[in-house]
């Protein structure tokens, strides 16, 4: 539902990885999405560094970068390295899911996947959560952690997300300094649409059938992830 002019928020070749079963299998791993997202926040690091961060061995973070560049996720900076240290950079701004078939082809990879990335908005939350009180005034007054309760249908979750696509869309800049007005400064907005637990499977439950996943006349909307 985006016919009030604004397209949804969609995946840049450019800069942005759509997920494949490969990718999803080389993803579902806790540490290997946290790599990534560390370095797409914080941009090029070593093994060593990364390892420090998150409280690993370098051998482990060293291990997982391996294959996390194997699978096209983060590429080495030649610029950066020399023959005793390596440097790995993130090969792309954003992941994102437009076929959530995907996740359903490996049914194990795909909910470690989903865990993995909900494991990163939960440190994000935390560790935004710690410098709440060093922040500008300016900024805390625009903080928002907010729990909204809603009763919708499958097809008005999907309008909904829809909509918020569309919206969001209006303030996603590629990474141009040019294209950036002035005081701007990055902000996680994370964003769940999780139907509560013990949903009843199959019909509703007033007895009237639900709309089957992705049975909406057209392609799932994409979803962007860590």
């Amino acid at each position: 539902m985006t016919e009030k002019g604004e397209p949804p928020l969609r995946p840049d070749s450019r800069l942005d990885v759509v997920l494949d079963a490969k990718g999803l299998r080389a993803l579902a791993h806790p540490v290997r999405v946290q790599l990534v997202w560390l370095l797409r926040k914080y941009g090029p690091s070593t093994a060593t560094r990364l390892a420090e961060r998150m409280g690993l061995t370098s051998g482990a973070t060293s291990y997982h970068l391996r294959q996390l560049g194997t699978a096209g996720f983060v590429e080495e900076d030649t610029e950066r390295g020399n023959a005793r240290e390596r440097w790995w950079r993130a090969a792309h701004r954003s992941t994102w899911v437009t076929d959530l078939e995907v996740l359903s082809q490996d049914p194990e990879a795909g909910l470690a996947y989903l865990q993995s990335v909900a494991a990163v908005h939960v440190l994000q939350t935390q560790q935004s959560l710690n410098e709440f009180q060093t922040l500008p005034r300016a900024w805390r007054d625009v903080f928002d952690l907010s729990d909204l309760a809603l009763r919708l249908t499958p097809r008005e979750a999907q309008d909904l997300l829809d909509d918020l696509s569309a919206v969001l869309a209006r303030y996603r800049r590629a990474d141009e300094i040019a294209a950036t007005p002035e005081g701007a400064e990055r902000v996680n907005l994370i964003l769940h649409l999780l139907p509560e637990p013990g949903l009843p499977a199959g019909p509703a439950a007033d007895g009237s059938a639900q709309d089957a996943p992705g049975d909406d006349g057209g392609a799932r909307p994409a979803r962007e992830t860590p």
